[in-house]
């Protein structure tokens, strides 16, 4: 007896099996070096009436691996992680596995009109957070204009 799925059904249930399993390929942890090339890190910007308050996610870093900078009128936050491990086989005493991963993690903002001098920079469990205060301008006045006797 014939089957009772059209033809074109089948079809389309072969490509679509073609498809999914070609995305499995590529979804496969292997390639998760090659997906997160680009180094960044999240960050929260919240601006008051004095101040711009930045919070950056950097779990696992360090101060000494965190370098802030500000050039006018770009601030940049980088942070850089270093990380190295080995399993030895302990019966014969040698390298079974080594690896080692490097990153430089960069964003940078564009800020005006601030306060470079008192920036302040805090870092606690993997939060950096930062107060950058704005820069005071002076209040206008008003001018009186004198007759013209």
């Amino acid at each position: 007896m014939f089957d009772l799925v059209p033809f074109g059904k089948r079809h389309e249930e072969s490509w679509g099996q073609l498809m999914k399993s070609f995305n499995d390929v590529f979804n496969d942890d292997f390639f998760a070096p090659l997906k997160s090339s680009t180094l960044s890190f999240k960050t929260d910007i919240r601006e008051t009436e004095n101040a711009y308050l930045v919070e950056a996610e950097l779990p696992g870093f360090t101060k000494e691996n965190i370098d802030i900078d500000y050039a006018a009128p770009y601030l940049t936050i980088k942070a850089v992680h270093h990380e190295e491990s080995t399993a030895e086989d302990e019966s014969k005493g040698q390298v079974v596995r080594k690896e080692r991963r490097h990153g430089e993690y960069v964003r940078r903002f564009y800020v005006e009109d601030i306060d470079a001098d008192h920036i302040q920079a805090s870092l606690k469990d993997g939060l950096l957070k930062l107060d950058i205060p704005k820069r005071q301008r002076p209040e206008g006045r008003r001018i009186e204009i004198q007759s013209g006797e």
